[in-house]
């Protein structure tokens, strides 16, 4: 029995030993092949991440501003009556293209036309009246040079003729008002343009100079478009004219394209015509006109659109892809950079718009410097990163992102 139980207690002890002895012998090869000392290599470290970088350097970028507005006609016109009768005919389609002097509506002429005939009739016995008494005073200024009649006959015919005179003009200028009332019974279109639907039918009547429109026309080609800039970006961009970070061609208006409703971009561009020279007191903005043509009536009058208004060229801006711009938890902007150690640094940085696809950066990183763009989430601030060239895969067109 002694003999049996020495036997089950060395039977535990020298399976333990088979077991240290398989683990040393597999201590010498570590599993992917590092080697003595880790997974990584000698003295277990990671080779640095590899991490996609471009070298910044400035360039002459066309910076826009976008701004929102409204579509205005370029002419308007409300058709009113000058003389007061009743319609006797409409003479144009409602929603037609006119031109100017083309008949709209035809006032009933009859009244009018009777009065011109009766300033014409004055008109005859006034001229007629004239000649009598022209006569008249020649033949006493005649007899007074004979003493053949007195001085104040002479005189009285002189009176006689210049108030002659004077009733000639007057019934020439009721014949000229007479006939112009008659020609105010035919309403033309004052402008070329668009004219609308009518307020008034045949047998309606109208009164001179009344409150309500006939008909509406106005011209849409070209089309104004009143833009709203807020009073702080009009003196920064001034500042920045005056400063020379922005450049402009004299004499030579900015231009201005714009963005439909629906998002399409309208396919004419146009030119920045004025600003107002005060400030809405309500919303602290500046009223902009810019004009655009319009052969298409594409532009309806109080459509909203949004314009992207060039402010001048930068010459030496710098621009990065948006995807090396993050945020930390107060949202400040901040990029990384890879310094010539190959050091990674996080920067703090300013962003001034957006251009395309791409940040404008206006402090916090220089030309020459290596920037991170791909490989943020592998980069760490003062650890080392390995730095491979990148390029965008498709480059979209600058223009300026809402």
């Amino acid at each position: 029995m002694g003999s049996r139980r020495h036997a089950f207690a060395i039977l535990p002890l020298a399976g333990l030993c088979a077991t240290f002895l398989i683990a040393g012998c597999g201590q010498g090869k570590a599993p992917g092949g590092g080697g003595p000392g880790g997974p990584g290599g000698p003295g277990g470290q990671m080779p640095p991440p590899e991490v996609g970088v471009i070298t910044l350097a400035t360039e002459p970028a066309t910076l826009t501003a976008e701004l929102v507005g409204r579509t205005t006609p370029f002419r308007i016109a409300e058709i009113r009556p000058q003389v007061g009768g009743i319609i006797k005919s409409r003479d144009y389609q409602e929603g037609s293209q006119i031109k100017a002097g083309d008949p709209l509506y035809l006032i009933d002429p009859a009244r009018f036309e009777a009065a011109r005939d009766s300033a014409e009739a004055a008109l005859l016995r006034a001229r007629a009246t004239l000649e009598r008494a022209e006569q008249k005073a020649d033949r006493y200024a005649d007899l007074l040079k004979s003493k053949g009649t007195s001085r104040e006959q002479f005189d009285d015919a002189q009176a006689a003729m210049k108030e002659a005179q004077a009733n000639l003009k007057v019934a020439e200028a009721d014949l000229a008002k007479a006939r112009i009332e008659l020609d105010y019974t035919r309403i033309l279109a004052p402008i070329d343009g668009h004219i609308g639907r009518s307020a008034v039918t045949q047998g309606a009547l109208v009164t001179a100079n009344q409150e309500l429109a006939l008909a509406t026309v106005q011209q849409l080609d070209p089309i104004y478009v009143d833009l709203t800039q807020s009073a702080a970006q009009l003196l920064r961009l001034r500042r920045d004219l005056e400063d020379g970070q922005l450049r402009r061609t004299p004499g030579e208006l900015p231009k201005v394209t714009l963005t439909l409703e629906d998002g399409s971009p309208y396919p004419h561009a146009g030119r920045l015509e004025f600003a107002e020279v005060s400030v809405d007191q309500g919303t602290g903005t500046v009223t902009l006109r810019a004009t655009f043509p319009n052969p298409d009536a594409l532009l309806l009058p109080g459509m909203f659109v949004r314009a992207q208004v060039e402010e001048g060229v930068r010459p030496d801006a710098v621009l990065v892809p948006q995807q090396a711009i993050q945020q930390d938890r107060q949202g400040q902007a901040q990029a990384m950079i890879l310094t010539a150690e190959g050091v990674v640094e996080q920067r703090r940085v300013e962003v001034d718009r957006a251009q395309g696809n791409r940040w404008l950066v206006s402090a916090g990183l220089q030309p020459g410097e290596r920037l991170i763009v791909d490989g943020l989430q592998k980069a760490r601030p003062g650890s080392p990163a390995k730095a491979v060239d990148w390029a965008p895969a498709t480059q979209a067109p600058a223009t300026q992102a809402p």
